[in-house]
């Protein structure tokens, strides 16, 4: 619902990307598409896709016509040495990537890429994986993780929706992730399952946890690290963004 309504997260998407420079295309790595391999989207204009149910009719009207990037995805199969990149396309863009781009970049100017979730891969993995995407930063490349934290939807307190409140456990965790992230400790976030109780709650399945280890992985050396729409939603999921970046105005 942040891609149609006004809000706290929606106005800090906005801000955020007024404060780094325009990207000459983004790669979005979405919770939402889970696959046997690693696919990134080839075609010249990627269609919205409308992954959900239930929600009003405004939501599956929304179109992010922004295109893509074929000889770009061309070349992150070529030059991604550790793990081998197909060309996908069939796929297109997620709501876990046009309902945050619809507010960064609302005009659709920028090419978009999405890459795909290699379900067969180890957390570790999916980490070195974001280590081959630094050189694309370096070379305008804006990456992006979409996910989430700490993500129990059968947990969450529907009634509570719109209150900015987190269980304790919930709090403690994403307390947690932000210390380590703070001290550039990454290690426990690659081995979240050997951490405590906390983190089996927060990440009961690990689809929305992983675009941040891509996100992790691509960090460069000489990265500010910022925090921002950093609060919780219905008990069980906050939606604490963590950016990377070597020009923070």
């Amino acid at each position: 619902m942040n891609a149609i309504e006004e809000n706290e997260f929606v106005d800090g998407f906005r801000i955020i990307s007024k404060q780094i420079p325009k990207p000459k295309a983004i790669l979005c790595v979405s919770a939402h598409w889970l696959t046997r391999g690693t696919f990134v989207t080839a075609m010249e204009y990627p269609p919205t896709i409308h992954d959900f149910g239930g929600f009003p009719k405004a939501l599956f009207e929304v179109q992010y016509p922004a295109p893509g990037a074929p000889e770009l995805a061309k070349e992150i199969c070529e030059r991604v040495q550790s793990f081998p990149i197909h060309l996908d396309f069939d796929w297109g863009l997620d709501h876990g990537t046009w309902s945050v781009l619809k507010h960064t970049y609302p005009n659709a100017e920028i090419p978009v890429l999405q890459m795909s979730i290699d379900v067969n891969l180890s957390p570790d993995e999916h980490f070195r994986l974001g280590k081959e995407l630094a050189k694309f930063r370096e070379e305008g490349v804006l990456v992006i993780g979409s996910g989430n934290i700490v993500h129990n939807l059968g947990l969450v307190d529907w009634s509570r929706l719109r209150d900015s409140f987190a269980f304790a456990w919930a709090k403690e965790m994403n307390d947690q992730v932000k210390d380590w992230i703070q001290s550039n400790d990454f290690s426990p976030l690659i081995h979240f399952y050997e951490q405590s109780e906390i983190f089996r709650k927060g990440i009961p399945t690990p689809e929305h946890f992983l675009p941040l280890l891509y996100i992790l992985g691509a960090k460069l050396e000489s990265d500010q690290i910022v925090f921002f729409n950093d609060a919780p939603v219905g008990g069980a999921l906050t939606m604490t963004s963590v950016l990377f970046t070597t020009h923070y105005a």
